[in-house]
């Protein structure tokens, strides 16, 4: 595949999780050349930052002629501090392919043999040892950026075939060479918003999958209590007019649609005279079975926009400072500062455990039986008092979603002065985008859990043959995960794998 024009989702998809290899036309490498030579002979007898300056607040202090090139390599030895876990490979390969389409557009002053090296690390499944903590988000992902670069100079560690080793043994077995620094380089490689935007692609990638189990999860347990139709009805919710809710309403008739367990309420209410002072059918059913379309609908529009945002970023050039051939000139600002990513991350986080809280009430709905009136306690299907079913699963969910509650707390609003008060309003970009990670993986988990109690209580009610087309495949597939249960076994690795599969697989909705 060859990225020569704006990368979308689905291109970073393919790239990502299906091991498509990665060209670079001839003539992004001529544009690449091209802003390199320009660079070399606009900045004689120039002051240009990060070139023949200091970096930061010691952008004061001029650099000798004889020393720009060790000023690159010190940039990178210097700012290769990152602490706490590493990264996962999925996420460092995201972050390498934004960084790559950053510099590949002329923009950076680079040599070619950066672009070429950094897609040979893509294509061979190279991945430099990156840090999750040290970026603040603005010069953007500086520290983590700076192992990338590590990494390319031929330093460092990198994951390779599932395991960490030096850079350099993993270079000479497959015969890669490191870059030869030239100008401008460090700067240019570690000067970029390209990890918080590739941890965001991939956030946004499996919030979409996630939503998609929520909704399914929501269709059967509306089947499981024979709720009432009209509450996802096309004529209720173009009331609205919100994108998202009329959504979330087309997705649950589409899967509802072939169910012979949805109650129409006509035939309940409204063909039939009663006498009945206290009605024994509930006439509406509790929020989170019956707002679905106004609880989800808003988090399907966030996760669209925050697509949007990121996408561009993705698409952008996050150096400072930037060239333009078509002047002929460099300027100098702040394309590195990461508020775009820092904001979309606090949102897409913050509606991640909305999903998470509600998959929790309705967990807690279906093991009380004060509430459903329908299935044993904690959905057991054992002896009562002698089992006990999912009860320990939920204290598992419950804690889950309270530290996604906490985590949820904005970065965007969490600007702390650095840098010798330089960078006195930052972004924690980079932050955001790993603690809405965290929020996502966190849902996956809580939603697993959902998962195996709904089709707990599909056996206990014995309606697998009245389920819609899409739910039955959907219970289908967690019942060769984990079987029926009655007696008590243990669960963290039932919800484990249940887990897994919901993170590695989407759903066509």
């Amino acid at each position: 595949m060859i990225i020569n024009n704006n990368i979308s989702i689905s291109i970073i998809k393919s790239i990502l999780f299906e091991e498509i290899e990665l060209n670079i036309d001839s003539q992004s490498i001529r544009l690449v050349e091209e802003s390199h030579q320009f660079l070399l002979d606009f900045v004689k007898n120039k002051v240009v930052y990060g070139i023949n300056t200091g970096f930061g607040p010691m952008a004061q202090y001029k650099v000798d002629d004889d020393e720009i090139i060790k000023l690159q390599y010190n940039l990178i030895r210097s700012h290769s501090a990152g602490t706490g876990e590493r990264i996962p490979d999925i996420y460092v390969k995201s972050a390498m392919l934004v960084r790559l389409k950053a510099i590949m557009q002329g923009k950076s002053g680079i040599h070619p043999s950066t672009i070429l090296l950094l897609k040979d690390l893509i294509n061979n499944n190279i991945y430099p040892y990156i840090p999750e903590h040290g970026g603040v988000g603005a010069s953007g992902d500086l520290v983590q950026l700076s192992h990338l670069a590590l990494t390319l100079i031929g330093e460092g560690e990198v994951s390779y075939n599932g395991e960490i080793q030096q850079t350099k043994d993993v270079f000479k077995e497959l015969g890669l060479s490191p870059i030869a620094i030239k100008l401008r380089e460090g700067l240019s490689l570690i000067n970029g918003t390209s990890v918080m935007t590739g941890i965001g692609v991939i956030n946004i990638i499996k919030a979409k999958q996630l939503l998609n189990w929520s909704i399914v999860a929501s269709a059967m347990l509306n089947e499981i209590v024979s709720s009432f139709d009209d509450h996802y009805s096309c004529e209720l919710n173009r009331a609205k007019k919100h994108e998202g809710q009329q959504e979330i309403a087309r997705k649950l008739n589409n899967i509802l649609s072939s169910s012979k367990l949805i109650t129409k309420r006509k035939d309940v209410f409204y063909n039939n005279n009663t006498d009945e002072r206290v009605f024994k059918r509930k006439v509406q059913e509790y929020y989170s079975l019956r707002c679905l379309p106004q609880i989800l609908g808003p988090i399907y529009d966030t996760i669209e926009y925050t697509e949007k945002v990121v996408i561009n970023e993705a698409n952008s050039v996050s150096d400072n400072p930037i060239i333009d051939l078509e002047t002929e000139n460099i300027y100098h600002g702040g394309n590195f500062h990461g508020d775009y990513i820092s904001l979309e991350m606090d949102k897409l986080k913050i509606v991640v455990t909305r999903l998470s809280m509600l998959s929790e009430r309705q967990l807690a709905f279906l093991l009380n039986p004060r509430l459903n009136d329908i299935l044993p306690p904690f959905v057991n299907l054992g002896k009562l008092g002698l089992n006990l079913g999912m009860q320990g699963a939920q204290f598992t969910a419950t804690s889950t979603v309270a530290e996604n509650q906490t985590l949820s707390n904005s970065m965007y609003v969490h600007s702390i002065t650095t840098n010798n008060d330089n960078q006195d309003i930052v972004s924690m970009g980079t932050n955001s985008a790993i603690m809405t990670k965290r929020v996502i993986d966190n849902a996956f988990q809580v939603q697993a859990i959902e998962m195996i109690t709904l089709v707990q209580a599909v056996d206990y009610l014995e309606i697998q043959d009245k389920l819609s087309s899409k739910t039955l495949e959907v219970y289908n597939t967690i019942r060769e995960i984990v079987p029926k249960f009655i007696e008590d076994t243990t669960k963290y690795k039932d919800i484990e794998n249940i887990t897994i599969y919901l993170f590695n697989n989407d759903l066509d909705l």
